[in-house]
């Protein structure tokens, strides 16, 4: 029997992940370098990202660097990309994206072991392909595994060691605030994860009152247009990834929608209460920081999310009440921020 990919690398081997786009998915891809680092301590480490988001992994413990691909640079910027990979002479490139440029660039980074997960389209860019996860973790075929999940399970069927999937990490870790502030997070890419901004307005007002924590919105920037619906609160628009990391890893809490920015705080281990609505909370709730999931239940979810598919609006998202998103609020405050559990309503 062949010995694992990872126990057959040189100590010092050159490694490429390839993780090109999605804040969250990307910061639930940390568990995996983890993963990875253990196995291989000695190795040159480098992930292929999106250079829109490819500040959140600057400073990650267990990366030595980040590869950006710059947006819309076009085939001057994927074949410039190219070259800089394979400067690095990887031994293993592991894609853990699957789409076209991923599978592209894998195949053409001059590595030994090109590895891609058997459910990816372009499996003819690989020669070492990863089972689904639920095989690799040794649990039903039915049975939901989280993203984090997914991506360690990569590792471990490379030779990774099989043990507890560890927390997500992202660095540098800024000094700790004394300013006692909640970030709350109201935007969404896709309505039917975008809860109602009065609601948020009304949840901000009520934990400033009863928690005496000072609620700081944030704004992507598709969300500009919510700014002047919340003139009474400090709302920070346009940040940097590095400074949303900043504010993020300083606050008590964190409100809001399924997003990136509710991973990146978990990634710092700040209590975290998430809006659920078309996605699904058993893949995406934040990974292993105590936290609560709020949500109804409808036979329609999960779906695509990029439009409500079963009525006229996306009732999964509206249905969500303010009372239940406090309760959560204050069920995670008294507990001293330390469970891990879900709280939802019926439909």
């Amino acid at each position: 029997m062949l010995r694992p990919v990872l126990a057959r690398l040189e100590p010092s081997a050159s490694v490429i992940l390839v993780r090109l786009r999605s804040l969250g998915d990307s910061v639930l891809a940390t568990p995996a370098f983890a993963l990875l680092r253990q196995a291989v301590p000695d190795a040159n480490v480098h992930v292929v990202m999106d250079g829109r988001i490819a500040e959140v992994l600057e400073g990650q413990p267990d990366i030595d660097g980040v590869i950006a691909l710059e947006s819309d640079s076009g085939v001057r910027g994927k074949v410039d990309l190219l070259r800089r990979v394979r400067a690095l002479r990887p031994a293993l490139c592991i894609d853990m994206h699957g789409g076209s440029t991923a599978s592209w660039l894998s195949a053409l980074s001059g590595a030994e072991w090109k590895v891609g997960c058997e459910h990816f389209r372009h499996l003819w860019a690989y020669n070492v392909w990863i089972p689904r996860a639920q095989q690799v973790l040794r649990r039903g075929s039915d049975q939901k595994v989280h993203t984090a999940e997914h991506h360690a399970a990569t590792m471990i069927h490379l030779g990774a060691p099989r043990e507890e999937i560890p927390v997500a990490r992202l660095g540098p870790l800024p000094s700790k605030s004394e300013s006692r502030y909640a970030v709350i997070h109201a935007g969404a890419a896709y309505e039917t994860k975008r809860w109602a901004i009065e609601h948020f307005r009304a949840v901000g007002k009520e934990i400033e009152l009863s928690h005496g924590l000072r609620p700081v919105f944030v704004l992507g920037p598709g969300d500009t247009g919510l700014a002047e619906e919340l003139s009474e609160f400090d709302v920070r628009g346009a940040l940097r990834l590095s400074e949303l990391k900043s504010l993020l890893a300083g606050a008590r809490l964190f409100v809001g929608n399924d997003s990136g920015p509710a991973h990146v705080a978990a990634a710092f281990g700040v209590p975290a209460v998430v809006i659920f609505g078309s996605s699904d909370s058993a893949v995406w709730h934040p990974w292993r920081t105590p936290h609560r999931v709020v949500e109804t239940r409808w036979d329609c979810k999960p779906c695509p999310g990029d439009r409500c598919y079963a009525f006229d609006e996306p009732r999964c998202i509206l249905s969500v009440q303010p009372a239940s998103v406090l309760s959560a609020v204050d069920e995670l405050i008294a507990s001293g921020g330390t469970a891990h559990s879900k709280h939802d309503e019926r439909n």
